[in-house]
């Protein structure tokens, strides 16, 4: 009969481990991220940057191009040209 009662008693011990285990092993899933705080502040664009963009909108310029024409044209803001930068 100690044979059956060390068997139950071990059975017992193992179904508690098998559903306490799982548990432990459960992570918390990681917080969201607010929108309030970014990580990295903006600089705010300045006036010529604006202007720039508005300009490469209006010619429908994307990617390297728009890149371009904005370098381009802030350059030229900056040293005090007021023609706008020749495109192809």
């Amino acid at each position: 009969m100690t044979a059956i009662s060390s068997r139950a008693l071990g059975l017992a011990v193992a179904a508690a481990f098998l559903l306490v285990t799982p548990t432990f092993a459960q992570t918390t899933a990681p917080a969201a991220k607010s929108d309030a705080a970014p990580a990295k502040a903006e600089k705010p664009r300045s006036a010529a940057s604006l202007e720039c963009s508005k300009e490469a909108d209006a010619k429908g310029l994307h990617g390297k191009e728009r890149k371009k024409f904005r370098s381009e044209c802030k350059a030229q803001a900056k040293s005090g040209a007021t023609a706008a930068p020749a495109t192809k």
